[in-house]
């Protein structure tokens, strides 16, 4: 009797083991920080939680920059994770690594399991999209610029609090309101590169680059333009106010975020996936709208472009490890997962199934203001406003912080800093045409 026991126990043991061993690990390496790191661990573990099969290990790699070279070099030595979430600024880099990836849409048929680029927003599905018309990556947190306002702070100002600014001369005249009422920071921004310079030149439908701002077939071929009479208007006048004490700068990517949360800036322009933070953060009334604009700009505003990340599929893995991405992949597009998502972060509904059902369940209603990235997103989308995609770009968003700040700091001009951005990130976008093979 004890030798039975001793075999059904040793029995009960193995198929344990054996179960414990049938689970396929997908490492996911991510940049998602605070509430936002919350929702990609709930999403990880409600996927994990729907099925036996797989398990998804989310893992924060640090920022956007930070865990793309984190990766490379993981992919060099062996080691990638199977999941790679990448800032769309990185998307020219990625494409151009060849060998280094699986376009997403091979991994969703070879799993058979079915995928329908058609289903997602245009703007954001063609972002991500190959000239081949291959889906190369899966829409994961896409955002766009948008504008937040602390409304106790417009109301002390004396400024309505209903209605936020539209133009860039109310933004001026609201700043210098709020200082004289005391404010110690009316305005500050978020993201300087992608707010100021390329959101700014798509909603007003100004070249940002040549080529289509690098969209085009000879995309690999595009040139900076960023220094025209509007753009060297805009920075100079980001400049006067930062004199002035209007527009305070207070760090690169979403250093700034915290201020405004926190009551300190009482505007700012950022990610509409900013929302998560500021709806659990914020103790004050607040309110979201669309970016301001030049209201002397011709077809201004037009449309703000894409901003967040995918997720990208890392080469050198088993069939079985691709079926378990495809089967996270097919959970993430469900309508429903994708609205809570939408509802909880503030990041775009990527697909327009889960902007309707958002909208049929009266959450914008309820939330004023939150439908307002997607607004700016579904407009129609010129060569000049279709988005950014070019080489090197990571590095470029790095000079035009430098030479941002060399602008508030007071030591440079808008177009000394312009033109500056323009000679540097050249010869970073010549040295990519270079080592592009198409």
């Amino acid at each position: 009797m004890h030798f039975k026991r001793l075999v059904i126990a040793a029995g009960i043991a193995a198929t344990t083991s054996l179960s414990a061993h049938a689970v396929t690990e997908i490492q996911w390496w991510h940049s998602m920080t605070a509430v936002n790191n919350e929702w990609v661990n709930d999403l990880a573990k409600e996927f994990n939680d729907s099925q036996k099969e797989y398990k998804v290990v989310p893992t924060f790699k640090g920022v956007y920059d930070e865990s793309m070279t984190a990766a490379i070099a993981a992919f060099r030595s062996g080691n990638a994770p199977h999941i790679l979430q990448v800032f769309e600024v990185g998307t020219a880099t990625m494409m151009a690594s060849k060998g280094a990836t699986v376009p997403v849409g091979k991994v969703m048929s070879d799993a058979g399991v079915s995928f329908d680029p058609k289903a997602y927003i245009p703007a954001v599905a063609g972002y991500y999209t190959a000239p081949n018309g291959q889906m190369l990556s899966f829409p994961f947190n896409s955002s766009t610029t948008i504008f937040y306002y602390n409304k106790d702070a417009f109301k002390k100002a004396g400024l309505d609090a209903e209605k936020a600014p539209t133009t860039w001369p109310e933004v001026f005249a609201a700043a210098k309101k709020l200082k004289e009422s005391g404010h110690s920071c009316p305005m500050t921004l978020a993201w300087q590169g992608w707010t100021q310079l390329e959101s700014f030149s798509t909603w007003h439908n100004v070249e940002f680059a040549s080529e289509q701002n690098g969209l085009s077939a000879n995309g690999y071929k595009a040139r900076l333009k960023l220094n025209s009479p509007l753009h060297v208007k805009h920075i100079d006048n980001l400049a006067a106010a930062a004199k002035a004490g209007e527009f305070v700068y207070k760090g690169r990517a979403s250093t700034a975020q915290a201020s405004f949360t926190a009551g300190e800036c009482a505007m700012i322009q950022t990610s509409s996936g900013f929302y998560g933070d500021v709806a659990k953060n914020a103790k004050f009334a607040y309110g979201l709208a669309p970016l301001p604009y030049y209201p002397d700009v011709k077809g201004a505003p037009q449309n703000t472009v894409i901003g967040g990340a995918s997720l990208w599929v890392m080469s050198g893995k088993k069939a079985e490890e691709y079926k378990g991405v495809a089967k996270f992949f097919e959970f993430l597009s469900q309508t429903k997962v994708q609205a809570a998502s939408h509802q909880r972060t503030g990041y775009l509904p990527v697909t327009m199934a889960a902007y309707d059902l958002t909208e049929k369940s009266g959450f914008y209603q309820k939330n004023p203001g939150t439908d307002t990235a997607v607004t700016q997103m579904i407009r129609k989308v010129t060569d000049n406003s279709r988005g950014i995609r070019l080489g090197n770009y990571v590095q470029i968003r790095t000079i035009e912080d430098e030479e941002l700040e060399q602008v508030w700091a007071g030591k440079k001009t808008g177009k000394e800093a312009l033109d500056s951005i323009v000679s540097r990130g050249n010869e970073l976008l010549a040295r990519f045409e270079k080592s592009y093979k198409p």
